[in-house]
């Protein structure tokens, strides 16, 4: 077994330490700072010192005197990236980006390596590949493509990317030691091994000591930290569950049937987790959605056909305008079923019972389909109003009006309840020229659509030509009626 160090060279300034003396501490640049300490047991470990005073112990001090720019992000480069981590890359941060073989994990860091605004070095570390193969991917995402390629921002740029093709721990930390390295990607988390954690590769074991030992040195020093992780085939991340709680941000990387490409946060101790990513893949790899518009919608020419409803959702800070399709069949059992992979089927359900109770539907024996054009996935409680209407639609044989969008939470009772930032919901609609909206009845009356306007929008904000119908109403059997007659 390895031989543990015992001693280091610790600089006096900072607290900075390196396995040799060295004349200029290459963390703060004072000279002849660095002296030789002995190794705490914690830091033999492999764990972190935190923060440490002159004499390189372990100190606290207030919280108000912590400078804010320590908390300061990097722009990735990439506009969806930034907007799941929060508004950029934390600082001292890591990142476990999880997903499908194939789906574009590789290539969305590749291109967020070239496009960083940081001017430090980019270290990309390819365990399964060679450096052949990821120059190859660089070239057909075009990142070499004349001078300044793949950048971003100044400072940002692919020739700044270190490649290491190397899957030993050991090896890795001796080149990110005579590097340091701004953004350190691992590819992939799972491939990783060292002597110290045991003799076989892929271990629980190998996977947590490796990863623990990187995502302390980046807490350590001014860096980030980004971990590709394989799934398995019910599409959560492979390996020890402890990875996703030692990492700050769990991404997943989602596809429909399609070319877009869903980026979620699991997990994010710097940001919501509500936001989405959208991208579309194509010949240069991944490329934003910065508006999503009418992605999530069917062109259609006349009347949509029966158990087609449009629903205006939420999905982090932007509204979404999404196709929520409903199918009824005679139930092939005696127990109706409900098939429903984008809305959660006890969501389904709970609609499905409302409106057999409150309009006396009869769908106790029928099998109920759902599906959300588009291949999204929906949990914002908004998409309640618009579900009722299609399954509504699906089991009468009536048809919607074309123009009309809905967006609303439908409670037990029947009733139609307010849902956050309505005045949002009706501009984006009006925005893709549809001419109604159905939502709910706002509890202060100063909401009202008075003058042709949106509630909540101020005189002299927007063009109240663009804007569709409001109706409001308090209940589904008042939706019914408004949609259907």
């Amino acid at each position: 077994m390895k031989k543990q160090r015992t001693t280091v060279f610790r600089c006096s300034a900072c607290g900075h330490e390196e396995p040799k003396w060295l004349g200029r501490c290459p963390e703060c640049g004072e000279w002849n700072t660095l002296t030789e300490t002995a190794v705490s047991g914690l830091a033999r470990m492999g764990g972190s010192a935190g923060l440490k005073g002159k004499a390189g112990l372990p100190q606290s001090l207030p919280l108000a005197s912590v400078d804010p720019q320590e908390g300061s992000r990097i722009s990735s480069g990439i506009q969806e990236l930034d907007r799941v981590l929060g508004g950029g890359i934390m600082k001292r941060s890591a990142v476990l980006v999880g997903g499908e073989p194939g789906i574009g994990k590789s290539t969305l860091l590749l291109q967020a390596a070239a496009a960083v605004d940081t001017r430090g070095r980019v270290l990309y570390i390819a365990a399964e590949e060679s450096a052949g193969q990821v120059r190859m991917r660089a070239d057909r995402l075009g990142l070499f493509d004349g001078p300044g390629a793949g950048t971003a921002a100044p400072g940002g740029a692919a020739s700044a990317i270190e490649i290491c093709c190397s899957a030993r721990l050991e090896d890795i930390q001796a080149v990110i030691e005579a590097l340091k390295p701004v953004i350190i990607i691992v590819d992939s988390v799972q491939t990783l091994h060292t002597d110290e954690a045991g003799l076989v590769p892929g271990t629980v074991n190998q996977m947590k000591f490796c990863a623990w030992e990187l995502i302390s040195w980046v807490k350590d020093h001014d860096a980030a930290l980004f971990l590709v992780a394989h799934v398995t085939k019910d599409g959560i991340i492979s390996g020890p569950k402890t990875l996703e709680h030692m990492v700050d941000a769990v991404l997943y990387f989602e596809q429909n049937e399609g070319d877009s490409r869903f980026l979620r946060a699991a997990k994010n101790r710097f940001g919501s987790v509500d936001e989405i990513g959208i991208f579309t893949m194509g010949e240069r790899g991944l490329a934003g959605v910065e508006d999503p518009g009418r992605l999530f919608l069917t062109h259609r020419e006349g009347d949509l056909p029966p158990g087609v409803a449009i629903a205006a959702v939420l999905e982090g800070t932007r509204t979404l305008l999404v196709e929520i399709q409903a199918l009824t069949v005679e139930a092939k059992g005696a127990v109706s079923r409900v098939f429903s992979d984008r809305i959660d089927n006890a969501r389904v359900s709970r609609v499905a019972a409302t409106l057999e109770k409150h309009l006396n539907l009869r769908l106790a024996d029928h099998d109920l389909y759902v599906n959300v054009a588009g291949g999204v996935r929906i949990a914002e409680v908004g998409v309640e109003l618009a579900l009722a209407a299609a399954i509504y639609s699906a089991r009468t044989g009536l048809s919607l009006p074309s123009g009309a969008v809905m967006a609303g939470e439908l409670s037990l009772a029947g009733e139609v309840r307010p849902i956050r930032r309505l005045p949002g919901r009706i501009r984006a609609a009006g925005s893709l020229s549809f001419t109604h909206f159905v939502g709910p009845r706002e509890e202060e009356p100063a909401l009202g659509h008075a003058a042709g306007r949106a509630p909540g929008i101020p005189p002299g904000r927007g063009d109240p030509h663009d804007l569709p119908k409001l109706s409001t109403v308090g209940s589904i059997k008042e939706a019914v009626k408004v949609l259907f007659t």
